[in-house]
């Protein structure tokens, strides 16, 4: 090409996604030989509910656009679904659904049409903020502490906001959170959104985990401040339908405004989403028993699981909280810094980039998420295993260390690895 790229200046110097990315070098590194422990890409490793396949199997010939909004059946059970989880006199109804190719999709398009701050808790998932660049706005980091559950504080709210009051912004909320893990309570929600109402920010709930809190207990923001927030939830972790490419976003009708922006730029830009997807999606929204029951086995598994690698991580010196919920673990290495910068590791960059060399074990930095450069943290998800044979293995017995051996060596294994690194 004669002259000077003409490369937009806001994606000049953009880096792939990194979970993407780790996921493509781990199969690389696989297809060259090496022994890799694929603990980076947060994909579910259980497979889609068989009545869900089915109903795809069904409307596989179905080929027509379908409205931009959403296939009407589909609206309707995803509104009844969050109907459920909400409950209070808030009605929902098809009418306030947007159904999209994923929502990390739907979340571009929000930042495309809502003008304002995005505000982001440190740490977050890695594409929020690039979005945000991608598109020129401004991304506003609050700080968020270990000893809190790497969770927001109404106090961190209140104090961006009246450093600028009626700036416009908005807050993207993801609980059970990826990287983290952790969830918030009823309370704890209640009073964000009590400071978020006084300041009018708008809320996007990233939900997408919801159904994959361990104990079952999930429980939404819009509870409290329905007015202000938008349910985003979608196939891809408790259906374990990533690929399928199929988020949705709930919208109160006092934010109407914002739903009818979106459906024009979604009208020129990805039109509508796969026919056939949406068809079976109808099935896994609708939450029959069948479904039920697989969510239920899917939150056993993983709670042991995520307690067994968090002890032992604990156990090794390694500092981390509790999983609650998701399949995330967010450890913290400053106890063993002094030890790591005498091997010549003084980063949480470092210290993937050598774990994933010298000991097969894939997890990304903290600073992946929102971190500071060089900040010793990481994130693992703990996936690497066959869902397909844990969940027909679980019958609702208690799951022990043996079991855990028997059907996810790889995931013990290389929480073990990593305890033996860093030692």
């Amino acid at each position: 090409m004669q002259g000077r790229p003409s490369l937009n200046l806001q994606v000049r110097g953009l880096s792939p996604s990194a979970t993407v990315s780790i996921n493509e070098r781990s199969n690389d590194l696989m297809a060259a030989g090496r022994e890799v422990f694929k603990l980076g890409l947060g994909q579910s490793p259980f497979p889609v509910p068989e009545s869900v396949i089915e109903a795809l199997r069904a409307h596989a010939a179905r080929k027509e656009y379908m409205p931009v909004r959403g296939l009407p059946a589909l609206r309707d059970a995803v509104a009844a679904y969050h109907q459920r989880g909400v409950g209070g006199e808030r009605e929902y109804s098809g009418e306030h659904v947007l159904v999209g190719p994923g929502s990390k999709e739907l979340m571009f398009i929000t930042q495309l049409a809502f003008y304002g701050d995005l505000v982001l808790p440190s740490p977050a998932w890695v594409s929020y903020s690039p979005q945000a660049r991608i598109i020129g706005r401004q991304v506003v980091w609050l700080p968020t502490r270990a000893e809190d559950g790497w969770k927001l504080r109404p106090a961190d709210i209140d104090a961006l906001c009246r450093r600028d009051p009626g700036r416009p912004r908005v807050l993207i909320l993801n609980y059970p959170s990826n990287p983290t893990g952790q969830t918030y309570e009823a309370d704890e929600l209640a009073a964000l959104a009590e400071a978020l109402r006084a300041h009018e920010v708008l809320v996007v709930s990233d939900e997408i985990y919801g159904e994959l809190h361990h104990d079952g207990a999930h429980a939404s923001i819009a509870r409290f401040y329905p007015e202000g927030t938008i349910i985003s939830s979608g196939l891809s972790k408790w259906c374990g339908a990533g690929g399928w490419r199929l988020g949705t976003f709930l919208f109160p009708r006092e934010l109407e405004w914002l739903q009818r922006a979106m459906i024009a730029v979604a009208s020129e830009t990805y039109t509508s989403t796969s026919a056939p997807i949406q068809c079976a999606a109808v099935t896994a929204f609708a939450f029959g028993r069948d479904i039920a029951a697989y969510v239920a086995q899917e939150q056993a598994i993983l709670k042991a699981l995520g307690a067994w690698c968090h002890q032992r991580l604990s156990a090794g010196g390694i500092a981390c909280a509790a999983p609650r919920g998701g399949f995330y673990l967010f450890p913290e290495f400053h106890g063993r810094a002094e030890a790591l910068r005498r091997r010549g590791i003084a980063s949480g960059e470092a210290l993937c980039e050598r774990l994933l060399e010298e000991t097969g074990v894939a997890i990304l930095p903290g600073s992946d998420f929102g971190r500071p450069a060089g900040d010793l943290t990481a994130r693992l998800a703990y996936v690497d295993f066959d869902g397909a044979a844990a969940l027909a293995a679980h019958t609702g017995q208690a799951i022990d260390e043996a079991w855990l051996r028997q059907y996810m060596p790889r995931v013990l294994t290389a929480i073990e690895r990593i305890v033996a690194f860093v030692a």
